[in-house]
């Protein structure tokens, strides 16, 4: 079968990856994509991802069979609702949620009225607008800092504020509200109850009528060694976590997943895809920090390696819903993955960098491309977080180590990337 994939990222290359390793992959296209998951199918450079009818059309003309959707915003966007619901193209099942259940991620006062309506565990909260603004700051004078502010809208992974104090808290909602900081994402804010603990993350697969669990991970934001600096889109990713146990992924299913996976089918939300659970571990449970309506990046460079099974059917079966007769298996070896960045990230920092020595790196190393582009038989860095180096070991120590070994056979030819 010929599948379409929406996206230009790592999370794409590892959807790349391991799409083509199926033998049900005919061909695989990839909108826009970069040089990396050129290396697995066609990039298709001149259609945008919100660009519906075109993608529609692209479609017909390729004879698509599956639409995988990659990033959020064709999915907050509506894209799954424009296929379902045109006579031309609703044969082509899409793999993401409705507009509806697309609102997890696209909307922060949705998805915790969604929690608290369905008893799933997260931090209190109330949401603000500019006209009550001043009730937002009664609001701060109550809580105990460290605040938390979220923009509620998407804002790029930057939307979201932890604040010291209650000044600073109030100047930050100020900003927001008033002098539109994260532009229309804040036009609405959710201030929330500070959670102190240790972050994880689960992905879950649904039809809307089952689920599957993948590969549990934990990633770094800051952008220095030790966890220091500013946050980041990501900076490394691990897998299995090792704190995680089976008691308490348990807890996670039956008070999270399952409470989660209900709550859809009760408010008769169509949802065909992943969902990325952001979770805070307090004392012996977890709460749900956030939702995203997609896999997670750079997540998903680490989770795709450590699945075994046939991601590309699990998928098709996804869109038929017949999941519940899927089995996924999982590698047991451990999994990191350590991000290349280019020197400056996340502050300012040059594009169009060559990159060297991509063919040295060992065989149990993956090197999944973000921001690059093709250039004839060059490949340049074309953003901050340039590639995601993925290793294995028999534990996350020995993963590590590899990776940065990996690493350092081609950065130094090219002293363009700094890994921070």
């Amino acid at each position: 079968m010929k599948i379409l994939l929406l996206g230009s990222g790592g999370r794409e290359h590892a959807f790349a990856w391991k799409i083509t390793q199926s033998p049900l992959c005919e061909k695989l296209f990839i909108l826009p994509g970069n040089a990396g998951t050129a290396q697995h199918g066609e990039n298709v450079s001149h259609i945008s991802v919100n660009d519906f009818e075109a993608i529609g059309q692209f479609c017909l003309q390729q004879e698509i069979a599956l639409l995988v959707v990659g990033p959020e915003e064709p999915l907050v966007n509506g894209i799954y609702d424009f296929f379902t619901g045109s006579d031309s193209f609703r044969h082509i099942p899409v793999i993401g949620p409705s507009k509806n259940g697309a609102l997890l991620e696209g909307s922060k006062a949705f998805s915790k009225q969604f929690m608290i309506k369905h008893g799933i565990p997260t931090a209190a909260y109330q949401e603000f607008t500019l006209a009550t603004l001043e009730e937002g700051f009664d609001f701060i004078d109550e809580q105990i800092p460290p605040i938390v502010l979220k923009a509620d809208g998407l804002a790029a992974g930057k939307g979201v504020l932890i604040c010291e104090t209650h000044e600073e808290a109030k100047n930050e909602l100020r900003a927001m509200l008033e002098q539109n900081k994260f532009g229309n994402a804040s036009n609405k804010v959710v201030i929330e109850q500070f959670l102190k603990g240790i972050e994880f993350s689960i992905f879950v697969l649904t039809d809307g009528k089952s689920y599957k669990i993948l590969p549990h991970a934990k990633d770094y934001k800051r952008i220095g060694e030790g966890d220091t600096g500013l946050n980041t889109g990501g900076m490394g990713c691990i897998s299995p976590v090792p704190f995680v146990s089976d008691a308490l992924l348990k807890t996670v299913e039956e008070t999270i997943i399952r409470p989660t996976i209900q709550g859809l089918k009760e408010d008769r939300i169509v949802y065909k895809g992943f969902i990325y659970i952001g979770l805070m571990q307090v004392g012996e449970q977890p709460y749900v920090i956030e939702y995203n309506c997609r896999m997670g990046d750079p997540e998903t460079e680490i989770v795709f390696p450590r699945i075994k099974s046939d991601l590309l059917q699990h998928l098709i079966a996804t869109g038929n819903e017949t999941l519940a007769a899927e089995d996924i298996v999982t590698d047991s070896r451990a999994a990191a993955t350590v991000i290349v960045a280019s020197g400056g990230y996340p502050g300012d920092y040059a594009k169009g960098l060559e990159i060297q020595g991509l063919n040295t790196v060992d065989p149990n190393t993956i090197v999944f491309h973000a921001g690059t582009r093709q250039a004839g038989d060059k490949v340049l860095t074309n953003g901050g977080r340039v590639l995601a180096v993925t290793s294995y070991g028999e534990n996350i120590q020995e993963a590590v180590s590899a990776s940065n070994q990996a690493i350092e056979k081609y950065t130094s030819k090219a002293n363009i990337i700094a890994r921070i």
